[in-house]
């Protein structure tokens, strides 16, 4: 008799999101099917409500079509284009670099503290007192919460207040996560948003929102997404086309009011990881101190990674890296990229040595100790 063939456990799996709250959904799609009304109607209207309200903080929320376009919106929003330059991390989806670009401002690409693995703060504060030569003016910094894990905003909000520039939250993994008792995306000047499937919040299909304090801000851009439009086919300002549709907007309202138990259940998932990994040749990833992670993912650090993986895959156990290769080794933008004083030299490093485990909130219980087991055997 062949012994039975062992179910993988895939690192990400956001059809299980769907089946999770698949009546719902189902609901929410035919409804906005049967409106009539496929783009910028009452299904987006309300999930930007509904959004701006669950981040408090007197939020407006603008959606649009991806996380990416949330970074350029904001930028145009605030005048930021060809001429200046724009700090940011090389270790993140290349999407912020991507959305920099789209704007027509440089890129300056920072380093990362090895421990969280987001953007360097001392690094940072020291390039707004002493810019790179040779580069147009920085006008505004993003720092990546990357993992769902908050950078340390403390200092970088403190240097960008002497120095005058904005400071926009790249929120695309952090749906949730707090600082000092605030949500992320609702410390800086505004905060993007991905809602790619595998986010906390993800949509099924592409979706972004982006948000603000700046009620003046929200509705500028909220005009630059539909062509400038102010008055329907009127441009008043040079606009793009960025729109979150209405069948995406109607399952996030829905996906929306799970959000708060799934990262619930992403901190328990962590901490039964972590239990697995107490005392063994692996640590478990680190925390900011006064910060609430959602974990996104969670990211273990080996320089054996090659090995790890497959002991884990040998036990049925996906893994993922994010990200391989640092966006300023990319073939598209090496050698052309400004890189900060650092060289982005922990960033390369990490690369070389993150791997996700799986984690979704649909995980089970029993695929959760399947997975402990496992990190519990490399110590063996």
């Amino acid at each position: 008799m062949n012994a039975p063939t062992m179910t993988m456990i895939p690192q990400a799996d956001p059809g299980a999101g769907y089946r999770a709250q698949k009546a719902e959904i189902d609901a929410a799609v035919a409804r906005a099917l049967d409106s009539g009304w496929y783009i910028l109607g009452k299904e987006g209207a309300a999930f930007e409500q509904e959004y701006a309200a669950w981040l408090g903080a007197g939020q407006h929320a603008v959606g649009c079509a991806n996380g990416t376009d949330a970074i350029a919106l904001i930028l145009r929003g605030l005048g930021i284009g060809p001429g200046m330059t724009v700090a940011t991390v090389s270790h993140t989806a290349v999407a912020t670099v991507a959305a920099v670009e789209m704007v027509g401002a440089t890129p300056l690409l920072l380093d990362i503290d090895p421990d969280t693995y987001t953007m360097d703060a001392d690094e940072l504060v020291s390039v707004l007192e002493d810019p790179p030569p040779g580069l147009p003016p920085i006008k505004a910094v993003i720092p990546v919460h990357i993992y769902g894990q908050a950078c340390d905003l403390g200092p970088m909000l403190e240097a960008t207040m002497a120095a005058g520039i904005p400071l926009i939250e790249d929120c695309a993994q952090c749906h949730g996560a707090t600082l000092g008792g605030r949500k992320l995306g609702t410390i800086g000047t505004a905060a993007a948003y991905s809602l790619y499937p595998t986010k906390n919040l993800g949509a099924l299909g592409d979706g972004g929102v982006l948000s603000t304090a700046d009620a003046e801000l929200a509705e500028r851009i909220a005009a630059i997404r539909q062509y400038g439009w102010r008055e329907r086919y009127i441009s008043s300002m040079v606009g793009v086309n960025s729109r979150l549709d209405e069948v995406q907007a109607a399952i996030l309202r829905v996906k929306l009011t799970a959000l708060d138990a799934g990262n619930a259940r992403r901190r328990a998932i962590a901490a039964a990881y972590d239990g697995a990994l107490a005392g063994g040749p692996i640590a478990p990833p680190a925390r900011r101190a006064g910060a609430e992670h959602v974990f996104h993912q969670y990211v273990l650090r080996t320089e054996d990674r090659a090995a790890v993986q497959a002991k884990l895959k040998a036990q049925g156990i996906g893994t993922g890296v994010h990200y391989p290769v640092p966006v300023h080794l990319q073939s598209a933008y090496k050698d052309r990229t400004p890189l900060g004083p650092a060289g982005c030299a922990e960033t390369a490093k990490a690369s070389q040595e993150v791997l996700s485990l799986p984690m979704y909130p649909e995980l089970t219980d029993a695929q959760v100790e399947r997975i402990c087991a496992a990190l519990r055997d490399l110590a063996r």
